[in-house]
């Protein structure tokens, strides 16, 4: 099997859990036998052609500056990005089915699908209308709402991360809920960061001292992450452990909100804004965290608690769209009411209040994280997907 995944996001140009989710899956795709070839723009560096040590081909075609209309600069891009394609197969020959990850690189998979009339394989991990909390809010929304729709009908099987997405994609962009799959995003098992308790101990206390709680936050800094929850439940926590720490870690166009927020409550000296962190680092933070709390108002899968559950960190969530299929509520962590901070206020405390509880939800989370999502496992399923299709394309006459 020969396959051309399309990504907008991919190393050195990662930007959320998109980019992520194809930098695992692909060479786990190459360990079940599929010859793996990724185009991706050149937006963030990186060589022009490489091949991985596990065997994956990726190609960054070099694309202009970013323009101010990002849905002008993705169309151009994307016709850059058929362009390369189009070139690739010429030069090295043709692929089996091509594989395209959310809107982004839509409109090229699209077209080289035609080109070459061969299947198209859809992951979504999110929808605009879901981010806009059913909403359309703007006329970009709009047109990425489009997109969206138009790959959903155009892919021969769509993937979703969470059964709450296939229901989402089902419900928005009226996709035969036959024609969907359900494969959940996959996590690394990795080693402790620290070569000893003291080591551990004496990182942790750069960020808080020994007997007070420390929760952490990664992820985007955007509206739906319910960070302002999060500080809104703050206070009440410090009420109880006066020398709480919280650390925000991330990026985004809500960042100077939070901050005033921070400060309007009289909470800026117990609550850090770490800005990006290095996956190194984010791996140190889960090890010394007392809670990794995620208290989104709208979540398609919940990459960051499943690592945090490799890590052996406690998880306090909000029980909302795929978290609610990644954390088991008093068995792998806690879930608490979205968007209500007095829930989110008794999620905390009861994971610092209960060590032994807390404990046996990390050793649950621990082993399900392990045994359920491991990307060997999850790039089975997608294999089945793309076998799925393959042979329905064999014994169909479009594209013959």
């Amino acid at each position: 099997m020969r396959v051309l995944i399309i990504s907008w996001e991919y190393a050195p140009n990662m930007i959320g859990g998109l980019g992520k989710h194809v930098m695992e899956l692909a060479p786990a795709l190459v360990s079940q036998g599929c010859q793996v070839h990724v185009l991706t723009p050149r937006l963030n560096g990186g060589p022009s052609r490489e091949i991985a040590e596990s065997g994956i081909a990726i190609y960054r075609p070099d694309v202009p500056l970013m323009d101010r209309d990002f849905i002008a600069f993705n169309q151009y891009v994307n016709l850059l990005l058929q362009e390369a394609a189009l070139k690739l197969a010429d030069e090295i020959g043709g692929f089996d089915l091509i594989h395209i990850h959310d809107w982004l690189t839509a409109p090229a998979g699209i077209a080289v699908k035609h080109a070459w009339k061969i299947p198209l394989v859809a992951t979504i991990h999110a929808t605009e209308r879901g981010r806009g909390q059913g909403r359309l809010l703007s006329t970009q929304s709009e047109q990425i709402n489009a997109i969206e729709w138009q790959l959903t009908y155009e892919a021969w099987r769509v993937i979703a991360c969470s059964d709450f997405m296939a229901d989402q994609v089902h419900s928005y962009f009226s996709t035969p809920p036959d024609k969907i799959d359900v494969v959940p995003n996959g996590v690394c098992i990795q080693p402790s960061p620290f070569t000893s308790e003291a080591d551990r101990l004496a990182y942790r206390r750069a960020f808080a001292e020994d007997a007070q709680p420390l929760a952490f936050y990664v992820g985007r800094i955007v509206y739906e992450k319910g960070l302002h929850i999060l500080l809104d439940s703050w206070p009440s926590v410090l009420r109880i452990y006066p020398r709480a720490r919280l650390l925000i870690a991330g990026s985004g166009p809500f960042l100077a909100d939070l901050r005033q927020q921070a400060s309007a409550l009289g909470i800026s000296d117990n609550v850090t804004f770490g800005g990006f962190i290095t996956d190194d680092e984010r791996d140190k933070l889960y090890h010394i965290a007392s809670a990794a709390v995620f208290p989104s108002l709208y979540e398609p899968f919940g990459m960051v608690a499943l690592e945090a559950m490799a890590a052996r960190c406690p998880v306090v969530v909000s029980a909302t769209g795929g978290l609610t299929e990644v954390v088991k509520p008093h068995e792998t962590g806690i879930t608490v009411q979205p968007g209500n901070p007095q829930s989110l206020t008794w999620g905390l405390l009861h994971t610092f209040q209960n060590p032994p509880w807390t404990q046996a939800r990390v050793e649950n989370a621990y082993a399900d994280a392990r045994d359920n999502f491991s990307w060997e496992k999850i790039a089975r399923e997608t294999m089945a997907v793309y076998n799925h299709v393959k042979a329905e394309w064999d014994t169909n006459s479009w594209g013959k």
